[in-house]
């Protein structure tokens, strides 16, 4: 059973926020204090794009095709799980944490995961796949003691 020993990390993100907290409490009363914040502009898709889909020419009479254009709102979230995974190796690898549970939604979860170092990957107790990144501390510190406590 994975537990919130004091000094143990929990990285809470979703695609354009991430939460880094850390446990000055124990397993029994978890007290989850910021260590760092970060958050990514990320407007709509819509507000991003500049242009209409491309078209091109289809085989018939007057037919044409649009081409997708680039979700950048997407694409952005993508990165944004890149970056995160860059400063989780930054932190473990200078001895900022041994221990992290990360909390993330699915989507955000698996595209972490690709991008996570083995060193990072290693000192992993726990995933927990929920967006709790608007919720208040209090209610986050019960609701991680109580999924670790089912697993």
């Amino acid at each position: 059973m994975a537990e919130l020993k004091p000094g143990t990390w929990v990285l809470i993100c979703d695609g354009e926020k991430a939460l880094f907290l850390r446990n000055d409490g124990d397993a029994q009363a978890p007290d989850l204090n910021v260590v760092r914040i970060d958050e990514q502009d990320n407007p709509k898709d819509i507000d991003q794009s500049a242009n209409r889909p491309g078209r091109m020419k289809d085989d018939g009479v007057g037919h044409r095709s649009a081409f997708d254009d680039t979700d950048w709102h997407e694409l952005a979230k993508e990165r944004f799980a890149s970056d995160l995974a860059d400063r989780l190796y930054k932190q473990a690898h200078s001895g900022k944490f041994d221990r992290i549970v990360i909390v993330a939604a699915a989507k955000t979860l698996g595209a972490l995961r690709g991008e996570l170092h083995k060193e990072v990957q290693s000192k992993i107790i726990a995933e927990i796949d929920k967006d709790l990144t608007n919720h208040p501390l209090d209610k986050v510190e019960q609701m991680i003691k109580d999924e670790l406590a089912e697993m």
